[in-house]
């Protein structure tokens, strides 16, 4: 069960590229809600099966956001430049510049042995959710050609970069707390 676990957090980095392509040259929007789909269901199941059967590891703790943030920087990348989206653009940016600080703050805390400032929270949980729902929204647009699904999903994108932030305001607290 440990590998299939594993093999979860693995399989969303392969699909991430996979993603990427297939929304920026191939324009197969639906395929590439699809896997967005199956690449947000493995993030759920991973987590879930670690924690029913008692399998959560030091390696997927590091593992699980690393994989995601590497999924959303592809499909940020991949939405902006199939949509000429100054606006993804810029909110994407933001909310992958929250995702690298998040990442250093997690390395900072590792070395100071405060891991427990930055262990992902249920409000960081929900932050992923909202994301992939954003996304999925996106997709969902092109695949429909569907202009008012994709204004709708800046939205979306705007929600989601309010409680990016507000997460990374909270993860920084609780880091530099004395």
């Amino acid at each position: 069960m440990n590998y299939f676990i594993q093999f979860l957090t693995y399989f969303r980095i392969i699909l991430a590229p996979i993603i990427f392509l297939t929304i920026t040259v191939l324009n197969f929007y639906g395929l590439a809600l699809i896997l967005f789909l199956l690449a947000s269901a493995s993030d759920y199941w991973d987590g879930q099966l670690a924690r029913r059967y008692d399998l959560e590891s030091e390696i997927g703790a590091i593992l699980d956001p690393v994989a995601d943030k590497i999924l959303i920087t592809f499909v940020i990348i991949g939405l902006c430049i199939e949509l000429s989206s100054p606006f993804i653009g810029f909110f994407g940016g933001l909310i992958l510049v929250r995702e690298f600080w998040v990442g250093a703050l997690r390395d900072l805390n590792a070395r100071n042995k405060n891991s427990d400032a930055t262990k992902v929270s249920s409000m960081a949980k929900i932050k992923t959710t909202i994301q992939f729902i954003t996304f999925c929204s996106f997709l969902a647009g092109l695949y429909l050609n569907n202009m008012l699904l994709i204004f709708l999903s800046n939205f979306l994108l705007f929600l989601a970069f309010l409680i990016t932030c507000q997460t990374g305001i909270m993860y920084t607290q609780a880091s530099f707390k004395k």
